[in-house]
């Protein structure tokens, strides 16, 4: 199992940024990639952005040039840097970590979430 605990999450303006972090614990060494997910209220949760192991990454449309992934593996831990927050990036927050090799759920290991609110 992995265990994933999110935070960093807050009400920030319109402009602003946030950090968000993800520690990972448990059979860290079997995550292939982690991530992060969202949901706004009243719609489905979308990939934000997602790192590999060996530091490949993704970014939903929405996010690219705004936002960051990173990942300590030493630490086993992800960071979400989001810069240029708008108000239509609020959100719960959640860290994914995965497993591609038919290991854990299909859908991967999730934190609880972390809310994200960007004022106008």
């Amino acid at each position: 199992q992995v265990q994933l605990v999110e935070s960093g999450g807050g009400l920030v303006q319109a402009g602003g940024s946030l950090r968000l972090s993800c520690a990972a614990s448990g059979s860290t060494f079997r995550i292939d990639a982690m991530g992060w997910y969202r949901q706004a209220p009243g719609k489905q949760r979308e990939l934000v952005a997602s790192i590999s192991t060996g530091g490949s990454t993704n970014f939903a449309d929405s996010v690219k040039g705004r936002f960051t992934i990173s990942r300590d593996n030493a630490k086993n831990t992800v960071y979400l840097q989001m810069n240029s927050l708008k108000p239509e990036d609020t959100a719960v927050y959640y860290c994914n970590a995965k497993n591609y090799r038919g290991w854990g759920p299909p859908s991967g290991f999730w934190g609880r979430g972390t809310q994200v609110t960007v004022s106008s």
